[in-house]
């Protein structure tokens, strides 16, 4: 148990949105936490199921999606070790926004709404700290919409490579590899497009020696290539 607490506060300094706070205000948020071990591929929530929980990711990955009325899944994230989903469930009783779902067997710290609502009921000191940093969430948010808004497939495409390789990179033998084992019906699911066009821009970056893929993930062989591959 001693170890699993210590493992808790390590994570939740990695969250942002409690950097603000000091090690006895972290305390009261660790006594509320419980540990939820899950295998791969499976549903942590659904969307549009009561929200009870906000999560933290121990070891693992996981990708959020949602589903429109045909059942064609669009994804909206993919979150590693630290990460906190959903971002909006804090301060509301609405429902999850979107489905959650293990990439490989994950272990999660959950966040009980009702008791994170009496921590700030009691310590509104909490509150505040958590709210100004979630203002300036909203603004990098807001920062990341006008980054996409206007831009074509192949661009997104470029995009979605470039942040996973900022966000989930890892140095291997003298190369850059991210291991999210990802189909190209999820690639396009995230950027909005078509499986075949993803085949065909990856294609593209194969036979340029920028990226290679497998059913580990991508390993990046030229990020310098890969900034300015739609400038060539």
């Amino acid at each position: 148990m001693k170890e699993e607490w210590i493992q808790a506060d390590q994570i939740l300094r990695q969250v942002p949105l409690f950097r603000d706070l000091s090690d006895e205000e972290l305390t009261g948020l660790e006594r509320i936490m419980i540990q939820r071990t899950y295998r791969k591929k499976a549903i942590v929530f659904s969307e549009g199921s009561e929200k009870k929980a906000v999560y933290f990711i121990q070891s693992g990955l996981i990708k959020t999606y949602k589903t429109d009325e045909n059942g064609h899944q669009q994804i909206v994230s993919f979150l590693k070790r630290g990460d906190m989903f959903p971002h909006t469930g804090l301060f509301h009783a609405d429902s999850y926004p979107a489905t959650a779902e293990t990439i490989v067997p994950t272990m999660l710290l959950a966040m009980p709404i009702k008791p994170f609502e009496a921590l700030l009921s009691s310590a509104p000191g909490v509150a505040v700290k958590i709210l100004r940093v979630m203002s300036q969430k909203i603004l990098e948010l807001q920062e990341k919409l006008q980054e996409l808004t206007g831009q074509d497939v192949q661009n997104r495409g470029q995009l979605f490579l470039l942040k996973l390789a900022e966000n989930n990179g890892k140095m291997k033998e003298g190369k850059l590899t991210i291991e999210i084992p990802m189909t190209h019906q999820d690639i396009a699911s995230a950027i909005g497009t078509t499986r075949e066009t993803v085949n065909r821009m990856l294609n593209q970056l194969r036979k340029a020696g920028i990226v290679d893929t497998d059913r580990f993930g991508f390993v990046i062989h030229d990020m310098e290539a890969l900034r300015h591959w739609r400038e060539q």
